[in-house]
């Protein structure tokens, strides 16, 4: 009797027809269909096309040491394996989330008796001085060819000695076409999801949940269908959403939910709402947000949207940034509140974002104007002779500091760049710059 039932259970499991089979690989989908070689890379044709550098690199076997910078998800750790594989060198990972200064020596003596060796360090930004200065000298000489990926802009979280030894590749984010060929592909080609019938009625769902991140969409796509057990297996947005909310995070520091998070928080500081924005923060937080990348985000806030209407923004700001990199989670946190809540209670003023902007789209239109003849530097008797810096009016000369002359070219003079906003500080700005140059500007 027991073997009947035991029998019964194997049949309803095998019935394809009426329920998916029980997923029995360990290993995530995005794992199966990680590429092998560049001509099978979904997006980056820019890096993948036989006429690029890195293509011809690789098929050459001359790969130089290189940093990969893009966004979650769009083939950075992908292309690290492809160079390995093609090249068929020794490839040694790393995580920099928990690997240290040890993990890499002991490498770097392994690979002084071998040849080509290729190691691949992930979230590079994540090493601190002293670990990216380990890797200096190895590849320098040669002994490692470095691959380091990176979701952070290499200037600023590379140090400038190491970053001079690597060519930096920008990936682009993946786009709805790319994100779509992704899981057509996956469906005619994993051995596991082959065995279903599945139908994407719709995919709005999955592709605004996976935020361009392909890893994230072909696990999800794989969650969905081993959530909706039924063969055919028909996706929708309301199925995929509810699978979704029981089985994915809320909160996805490399998905939409970051970008979606971070514009409701800079909007609420942005719309002095000190309430709204603290909330925001907390989202962020309780996510495991990168506290570089939230502090980053107030020092452009700062200068953008509140600028001279109140300056001291910028300066609480850029101290915060300066403090969190030292304190660090979990005493950071406050901090960053003490921040977020003193900008949104700000005054605001955009009027710095737009002068630079409108300044810039002058200098497009105009293109490269002489500057006047008194404005020139004379450090030489031949520029002496030439009258460079001749008629040029020193304003500490004069009254109050200040004399009226011509600083912009002949041919823009009189424009108006700066227009101070509608706030306290910069109304008494408008006013000294108006008593200053009378009716020029319009002040």
């Amino acid at each position: 009797m027991l073997l009947l039932m035991r029998l019964d259970t194997i049949y309803l499991l095998l019935d394809t027809n009426k329920y998916c089979l029980k997923k029995m690989n360990p290993t995530p989908l995005a794992e199966r269909m990680r590429p092998s070689r560049l001509e099978d890379l979904i997006g980056q044709e820019h890096l993948s096309s036989p006429s690029s550098f890195l293509y011809k690199a690789i098929k050459s076997g001359n790969v130089p040491s290189l940093i990969l910078w893009g966004p979650p998800g769009v083939g950075k750790t992908t292309i690290a394996n492809i160079i390995a594989n093609e090249i068929k060198a020794p490839f040694y990972p790393l995580s920099a989330i928990n690997a240290g200064v040890k993990d890499i020596r002991e490498i770097i003596d392994k690979a002084k008796f071998q040849t080509g060796v290729v190691l691949f360090i992930d979230e590079i930004h994540r090493f601190n001085k002293s670990q990216q200065d380990a890797l200096l000298g190895a590849v320098e000489k040669g002994i490692v060819r470095l691959i380091g990926a990176t979701t952070e802009n290499p200037s600023f979280e590379v140090n400038s000695a190491l970053l001079s030894r690597c060519q930096v590749f920008t990936l682009n984010p993946l786009g709805k076409v790319e994100m779509l060929a992704m899981v057509q592909q996956a469906l005619e080609r994993d051995a596991d999801l082959k065995k279903i019938q599945v139908e994407l009625q719709e995919t709005d769902a999955l592709l605004r949940i996976s935020g361009g991140d392909g890893r994230k969409l072909l696990n999800l796509l794989e969650i969905v269908i081993d959530g909706i057990q039924e063969n055919p297996c028909v996706v929708t947005d309301e199925k995929v959403m509810q699978i979704a909310q029981q089985k994915v995070a809320l909160y996805d520091k490399s998905g939409e939910q970051h970008y979606d998070i971070i514009s409701a928080f800079i909007k609420s500081i942005r719309g002095s709402d000190p309430n709204a924005a603290v909330y925001w923060l907390a989202r962020m937080i309780e996510g495991g947000e990168d506290v570089k990348f939230i502090a980053r985000r107030l020092v452009i806030l700062a200068s953008e949207d509140i600028g001279n209407a109140n300056p001291n923004a910028l300066l609480l700001a850029t101290n915060s940034f300066e403090a969190v990199k030292i304190i660090g989670y979990p005493e950071a946190r406050i901090i960053l509140s003490q921040c977020v809540t003193y900008l949104a209670s700000s005054p605001k003023s955009n009027a710095s974002y737009l002068a630079i902007n409108q300044a810039q789209a002058l200098v497009k239109e105009t293109g490269n104007l002489s500057v006047p003849i008194p404005l020139r530097n004379a450090p030489t008797k031949l520029m002496k002779d030439l009258a460079y810096g001749k008629g040029y009016k020193y304003s500490h000369d004069y009254p109050d500091n200040f004399v009226a002359q011509e600083f912009l070219p002949e041919e823009i003079k009189g424009k108006l760049l700066y227009e101070p906003g509608d706030n306290a500080r910069e109304k008494e700005l408008r006013s000294f710059l108006s008593k200053r140059w009378k009716g020029k500007y319009g002040y």
